[in-house]
């Protein structure tokens, strides 16, 4: 007898009937040749799957197109595995473990003698557009434990893997070509989907990220449906390595570091000024709503233990060994909380003080793996623009309110558009399934008072609280994550915060954590990285160069300076060299202006004004209206 036939229910509701068996390619086929022909994946069910699987039982099912981004991320995977496909061709010998899509792409973990060279990677390359072009079906099959250790009997790493599933566990294999993998997927139908892809770079990754096993060598590549897509996405990519704030950090003299003192910055006297810049931005912002702190960098664990970062994030402190005791019982500090909770707590607060915050620049510690180190991105001593809010349950809507327009302000200044994600709690946390639930109500509630769009990141919150990411765009397209408010219920009881209600009774106060840069060096490289080394005039180290045509106009060079200096404005007089050597010099160091002074503007007290960018264009003018100009761009804090 046959089978009773399953019933697909599609995103508008209307259900089909197909027999027992059928796959989602049964499915886009049966509405049409066209959605067949540009189907990449289907969500069965919530689970996005391969076209070619079979659908087991009544199922709501969508088909996904080059148009959706999930099918962007089954296509990477499945370049993942063309890539070993090609390895294994060109080097049988090579190991192999993880290929996994990541944001932009795609990497394959090799277990191999010597890294990769570019020669190598070309090869590969070359071998995966033979692969490619043999539109090689992506072949799924489930198999035992047993038959997996027989399949893979002379792959260590992958032997490793299977040891970790349940005997009863669904195992799944892929095939394409001479190529097999030990492999959850899902996959395109075919290796021909493959059209438009390009391997980046090699690098060295730990088996498993652990540093204690052995060095495997990854490939990072990327792919895309369209060809269009990846030309954008290779120029994109150039111009990341132009605006690389590593090397323009270099070429600007802006900073430095030294094997002495790894992941933490030398900042130049250019530096600094740009450092002090920002910081003195920040701190105007917050001089009138904020109650700025310095508090001290060393604490014993006890406070640790109280906050719960010696349980869950002592791996990241740098410890300190206590000579009386012997033990490493002390920690720079990490972050400023518990710092802001002593505080709070050494004096009786009313309902009335509601809400207060506390903000700390101080330097901050953390013991980052020296692998992980990246310029000012990823460093070991920082500073934040670490803010505390001690605050009623009934102000928490109108305070994130208030904190978001006052976070949001801060990227608008910088050009820097922004995204909200809402993370929820994690696996690893403080605090009880009732604190929780209580906290996620309320910050969700704040955050949808607002109106502004936003993302769930499920598991993503800090171990304390649930939180609001930001992530800022900056001007090539990329994201990077920066503010944050997080909502804590778990630090008042930890460490026993009151203040004194309208009742006379003592009551729990929320906490909320907040920070705009997130660290000061990782946002100055982000905007090092933004303005491709062009700052805005207001936040330019030099703002002005001077330069005298020969050294008869020196003496009036530097009584401009000494004018533009009074208004404080950042200004250098260079005499040296040719004029045009000092101009293309000073375009080059991307100063904002550059003011020539010869015989005529000496005798009447005018300046030749070039801006940065504008070519050979140039305007003379009084030096009192540049002045007033340059001054009032400042003060503006104006964007270019």
């Amino acid at each position: 007898m046959p089978s009773d036939p399953i019933h697909i229910t599609l995103p508008d509701g209307k259900v089909l009937e197909l027999p027992q068996g059928s796959t989602a390619a049964d499915v886009a086929a049966s509405i049409g040749p066209g959605l067949a022909k540009a189907a990449v994946a289907a969500v069965v069910n919530g689970e996005t799957v391969g076209l070619m699987e079979p659908i087991e039982g009544d199922a709501e099912l969508s088909i996904l197109t080059d148009r959706d981004p999930a099918a962007l991320t089954v296509l990477r995977h499945s370049a993942a595995h063309v890539l070993a496909t090609a390895v294994r061709e060109l080097r049988p010998g090579a190991g192999i473990g993880f290929g996994p899509a990541i944001e932009e792409g795609f990497y394959y973990d090799f277990d191999v003698d010597a890294p990769f060279t570019p020669e190598d990677l070309a090869a590969f390359e070359q071998k995966m557009a033979e692969v490619a072009a043999a539109d090689q079906p992506f072949e799924r099959r489930r198999v035992t434990k047993e038959e997996a250790r027989d399949l893979f009997s002379d792959d260590p790493l992958k032997l490793e893997r299977l040891e970790e599933f349940d005997d009863d566990e669904v195992i799944t294999v892929y095939e394409n070509g001479p190529f097999l993998d030990l492999c959850k997927g899902p996959h395109v139908p075919s290796t021909g989907r493959l059209k438009h892809f390009k391997l980046l770079s090699g690098a060295g990754a730990y088996w498993r990220g652990d540093e204690k096993r052995q060095m495997l060598q990854r490939i990072y590549g990327t792919a895309f449906h369209k060809a269009k897509d990846l030309e954008e996405h290779l120029h994109r990519l150039e111009e990341a390595k132009r605006r690389d704030h590593r090397r323009l950090g270099k070429e600007l003299g802006l900073f430095q570091f030294h094997p002495v003192s790894p992941g933490a910055a030398f900042w130049t006297p250019r530096g600094t000024t740009l450092y002090n810049t920002l910081e003195r931005f920040v701190r105007e912002r917050q001089e009138h709503d904020f109650l700025e702190v310095k508090t001290p960098l060393l604490y014993t664990k006890e406070l640790w233990e109280q906050s719960g970062h010696w349980g869950k994030y002592r791996e990241n402190m740098f410890l300190v060994l206590n000579n009386e005791t012997g033990e490493h019982d002390m920690s720079l500090k990490p972050m400023n909380c518990p710092s802001h909770y002593l505080y709070y707590a050494s004096a009786k607060h009313s309902y009335r003080e509601l809400p207060l915050r506390y903000v700390t620049l101080d330097v901050l510690h953390r013991n980052e793996l020296s692998g992980a180190l990246a310029g000012l991105t990823r460093v070991r001593q920082f500073a934040q623009d670490d803010c505390h809010v001690f605050l009623r349950q009934d102000q928490i809507v109108e305070e994130v309110t208030f904190l978001m327009d006052f976070i949001l302000g801060h990227y608008d200044a910088f050009g820097l558009p922004s995204s909200l994600t809402f993370g929820t709690r994690p696996e690893q946390r403080i605090g009880d399934d009732a604190l929780w639930d209580q906290a996620e109500a309320a910050l969700r509630e704040a955050l949808e008072s607002t109106g502004r769009e936003y993302e769930v990141a499920e598991g993503d919150g800090a171990f304390y609280g649930p939180k609001i990411d930001f992530r800022v765009t900056d001007s090539i397209g990329r994201q990077w994550q920066l503010g944050t408010i997080q909502l804590d219920y778990n630090a008042p009881e930890r460490f026993d915060l009151t203040y004194v209600g309208e009742d006379n009774a003592p009551h729990r106060p929320v906490v909320i954590h907040r920070a705009v840069c997130g660290s000061f060096e990782r946002f100055i490289a982000i905007l090092i990285e933004h303005y491709a080394g062009a700052f805005p005039t207001w936040l330019a180290p030099e703002q002005v160069r001077l330069l005298p045509i020969s050294e008869k106009w020196e003496d009036s060079a530097r009584e401009f300076a000494a004018e533009l200096d009074a208004a404080r404005v950042r200004v250098a007089v260079e005499g040296r060299e040719t004029l045009n050597y000092r101009i293309r010099e000073a375009e080059t160091e991307k100063i904002p202006y550059m003011a020539v002074i010869g015989e005529r503007e000496a005798a009447d007290g005018t300046v030749a004004v070039r801006k940065r960018g504008a070519g050979k264009k140039q305007e003379v003018m009084p030096r009192a209206d540049f002045v007033a100009r340059i001054t009032e761009e400042i003060r503006s804090r104006a964007a270019e």
